[in-house]
């Protein structure tokens, strides 16, 4: 661990002990006892799925994969972990890492599973009702508070110097699977070597990236959360479409690149050019007061700009958002928060709590707030051939180019996706 990170992890730790003091002076409670979580077994199995411990644990100890673990909060005093790890010499057991957040706690290292001590006025918040019943009646105090928590994920929307330099460095780690996925592809790789490229590349299992990579080739490309990875490469090579992310220390990564192939038409690259500059003019457009929303805006407008300059919608820009064609050919938002999360909290709250949802016409928007420094997010525009969207549009007056739209739906779309911190005077793009 660098000098730097070790006195940035530092702060970071002092930071979150002073505002969840206030928190809890605000809130009337003397303690506060966070449970990581833990895996359940598939049913009628001995098997677990990969686990991911209580994001609200994570953004005090830096472990992703601890279990059956609390940590315990009390305004004024030494944060105390309650660590389970149990002897065992079927898996290796629960080691402390050489890190500063170590030395600010009070630790305790326990060989069986307990219910934590509490004090005064007490709330726990985490997955606590998959407990056993009785840890749960044991647990005397208030579970799971809305108030709480909202809090705590407002506080976790604006990161801190140490936050963003994990997200930076995640970022890195990211980019050199990215780029072993284009060489791949370059060398008529399928989905699945591309994927195990980009695993080897950015030195992880498969069991801990933040989210299941994306890994598309050609009509794939449009499907937007394709899930499987084919054996055999296509015959032919149109599209490649990678949304492939990385964990540091808890914190993720989460970049979108696309690449036309040797047998795309001419115009899908001239598309995925236009869409990479639509991706860096959105970047530019982040700072802090700008509604998030109207950036989501900006890029339909835009993306409507592209549709008629690229012949595929033979109106204006403006007719191609008024009349939803935008919409059609990208469905999702722009953009959500990211952070410990892929889609970090509070994302759809506004400062007090209360809900910001989506607008109805842009239901898929996962942040609607106006952007503030320390908040980071994902800049993602896409343009897709779906054709569950498109073929209803096809017996209507609407000026789509349908011949090049058929010739194109081969390739299955462009996602373009950075992550970008929001400063005091702009942006800082964390994918170079």
């Amino acid at each position: 661990m660098s000098t730097t990170l070790f006195n940035l992890q530092r702060e970071h730790i002092a930071h979150l002990q002073r505002a969840y003091s206030d928190i809890l002076t605000d809130h009337g409670l003397d303690s506060l006892a966070i449970y990581s979580g833990h895996a359940s077994n598939h049913f009628a199995d001995d098997h677990a799925p990969p686990f991911q411990a209580y994001g609200h644990f994570m953004h005090w100890v830096g472990l992703a994969d601890v279990q059956h673990s609390w940590l315990i909060i009390q305004p004024g005093e030494r944060p105390q972990l309650y660590l389970y790890a149990p002897a065992d010499f079927w898996h290796l057991p629960t080691q402390l890492p050489d890190e500063p957040w170590v030395e600010a706690f009070d630790i305790q290292l326990c060989s069986e599973k307990i219910s934590p001590p509490l004090s005064g006025n007490a709330a726990v918040i985490g997955d606590i009702e998959r407990l056993p019943i009785s840890t749960q009646q044991a647990l005397k105090a208030e579970h799971h508070p809305e108030r709480i928590v909202h809090a705590l994920d407002e506080l976790r929307l604006f990161k801190t110097h140490y936050e963003i330099a994990c997200i930076r460095e995640a970022n890195r780690l990211a980019i050199a699977g990215h780029q072993a996925s284009q060489a791949a592809f370059i060398g008529a790789a399928g989905e699945l070597d591309i994927q195990l490229a980009y695993l080897a590349a950015s030195r992880q299992r498969e069991s801990n990236v933040p989210y299941q990579n994306i890994i598309g080739l050609n009509e794939h490309a449009g499907v937007l959360h394709y899930q499987h990875y084919d054996l055999n490469a296509p015959k032919q090579r149109y599209s490649l479409l990678v949304d492939a992310g990385r964990r540091f220390r808890g914190y993720c990564a989460d970049i979108t690149r696309t690449y036309a192939g040797p047998d795309a038409p001419v115009a899908f690259g001239e598309l995925v050019t236009a869409m990479h500059g639509l991706k860096d003019e959105l970047v530019r457009g982040v700072a802090p007061g700008v509604n998030f929303l109207a950036l989501h805006e900006q890029m339909h407008h835009h993306l409507g700009e592209i549709l008629v300059a690229n012949d595929l919608f033979k109106g204006t820009a403006e007719q191609a958002v008024a009349e939803g064609i935008t919409r059609v050919f990208c469905p999702h938002g722009l953009g959500h928060s990211l952070g410990l999360q892929v889609h970090d909290v509070a994302g759809l709250r506004h400062p007090d709590g209360t809900p910001a949802p989506a607008p109805e016409q842009h239901p898929a928007l996962r942040l609607t707030r106006m952007l503030r420094p320390g908040m980071v997010v994902t800049i993602e525009p896409g343009l897709y051939f779906i054709a569950m969207l498109l073929d209803p549009l096809r017996n209507t007056s609407l000026p789509i180019n349908w011949p090049l739209v058929d010739q194109l739906s081969s390739c299955g779309g462009i996602r373009i996706e950075d992550n970008v911190a929001v400063t005091e005077s702009g942006f800082d793009n964390l994918t170079p």
